[in-house]
């Protein structure tokens, strides 16, 4: 029910009956043909397309198949952004591997973790256009950090494509599978008391708020690296703009592909003008303010 697709891995409220709770697309089986019927393969779900999904939810809810009775059995998908419906659905029936997992209890917590680095487990999300400086003043603030005794980790968006993410693409729904794995890596590194500096495009505010969410009870500082797209252009540091430009990479953010600014991020860092070594030291200046480190 929106112009912006529907994808695997995103995050949605779900509404059914009184009960409104978090829920993630966690895949899409197909796409029906509302021609003939037919089960059409599909990775996203575009205006007024129907299909069959896998979700889960945060929490339980009670509900009946949509068959046996239709108002405890229809749902809404609300946009975790702008608040509107992006989509309606007819519950099927429960996944059964939902009731076989159960979360193991650990001896040790993060707080422990951390204490035992005298710092606290956080996440540092560096956010912004290619080329915009987001990898050079991520790894000067590690050093920084470093310098100061700070125990960290830095995840850049290239080098996990090598390894974790060698298997996704650039579409919507890659790039947002791509950020539900690092969100859920950054939580893990978190969790062991460790700064966790994280250095991607991540162009789509609601995945950006669902790293957020991920990362919690941990502190996030989302760090917007301002830097307008014809400077980016001018820059092109690894010649991704020119490629783009010539048809050899499709998608791109910011021809191709749309960038959404963050609007309340902790820290905006403008890069044209400014040193970058400057700019880190504004970041550190700001996990020093928020007890992050000391």
């Amino acid at each position: 029910m929106k112009d912006e697709p529907l994808v695997a891995g995103r995050s949605y409220w779900l509404k059914a009956g009184t009960a409104t709770v978090p829920a993630t697309v966690t895949s899409i089986r197909h796409r029906i043909d509302i021609d003939n019927g037919a089960h059409v393969a599909a990775r996203s779900l575009a205006l007024n397309e129907i299909g069959l999904c896998h979700l889960s939810t945060a929490q339980p809810i009670a509900f009946d198949p949509y068959a046996k009775c239709r108002e405890t059995g229809g749902f809404i998908l609300i946009d975790r952004i702008g608040n509107d419906t992006a989509a309606a659905g007819m519950i099927d029936f429960a996944l059964r591997r939902a009731t076989n997992i159960h979360r193991q209890a650990e001896a040790v917590s993060p707080a422990e973790r951390a204490a035992l680095k005298a710092q606290q487990g956080a996440v540092v999300w560096f956010t912004g256009l290619s080329g915009a400086g987001k990898s050079t003043i991520a790894n000067l603030a590690e050093q920084k950090l470093l310098a100061l005794g700070a125990h960290t980790m830095l995840l850049d968006g290239d080098n996990v494509r090598h390894g974790l993410n060698r298997d996704l693409g650039f579409t919507d729904a890659d790039r947002v599978e791509n950020i539900r794995r690092l969100g859920e890596v950054a939580k893990l590194m978190a969790d062991a008391g460790l700064v966790v500096i994280c250095a991607f495009i991540s162009p789509f505010r609601a995945d950006r708020q669902m790293a957020r969410e991920i990362a919690a009870p941990h502190p996030f500082v989302e760090v917007f690296i301002d830097t307008p797209l014809d400077e980016c252009v001018r820059r092109d540091p690894k010649g991704l703009y020119a490629k783009a430009k010539a048809g050899d990479i499709p998608n791109f953010t910011g021809l191709g592909s749309p960038y959404e600014a963050p609007e309340t991020p902790e820290l905006t860092l403008a890069t044209v003008g400014e040193a970058p070594e400057a700019l880190a030291a504004t970041l550190v200046e700001l996990l020093h303010e928020r007890g992050v480190v000391h």
